[in-house]
């Protein structure tokens, strides 16, 4: 199967989980229709269709456990939120991330205009980033006209979640090797 590897890039992997919940949805939770529309066009020997087919079918019943049929995620893409914020914490606290810190402080002010559109204001500020991101991605899949504000603030926050990104996989692997 051709899913992103979550160790690879997080980011990239998380809005891929979204938009595999969104296409769940599209497809009503039924594995049925995710063969017809998805897996037989998507994967080509029987193996892969066999074993894209389990996977889909175990996030449908993941969807479907935690109530989140119509609108939410996983709680294993939230818990990827949790730990991009533990991160991003940390290296907010690092005096040696001033790369990391001062693309953070020139990003905010787009987080916090995002923030003052969003009804619920508990939203982690990553998940606001990731919200808008994949806003962004399906105007562009739908050939929507996109503003240059909006397409500044996309190209701000991508490069703050691709830092962050390879800075949790660095410390990911720093933390596999102390194990």
């Amino acid at each position: 199967m051709n899913i992103p590897k979550k160790q690879d890039n997080i980011a990239e992997y998380l809005l891929y989980m979204w938009q595999t919940e969104d296409l769940l949805r599209a497809c009503e939770l039924d594995i049925d229709k995710v063969q017809q529309s998805i897996i037989n066009s998507a994967y080509v020997t029987l193996e892969e269709r066999e074993e894209a087919r389990d996977w889909y079918e175990g996030l449908i019943m993941m969807m479907k456990s935690e109530g989140i049929q119509k609108e939410g995620h996983l709680q294993i893409n939230k818990n990827i939120i949790i730990d991009l914020t533990d991160v991003h914490l940390r290296l907010l606290k690092d005096p040696k991330e001033s790369e990391y810190i001062a693309l953070y402080y020139h990003t905010l002010p787009h987080i916090v205009a995002l923030r003052l559109k969003v009804e619920d204001k508990n939203v982690p500020e990553l998940e606001t980033c990731f919200t808008a991101l994949y806003g962004y991605l399906l105007l562009k899949l739908q050939k929507r006209e996109i503003s240059t504000e909006t397409q500044a603030a996309v190209a701000q926050i991508t490069a703050l979640l691709r830092l962050l990104s390879h800075r949790y996989k660095t410390i990911d692997s720093e933390d596999l090797k102390s194990k």
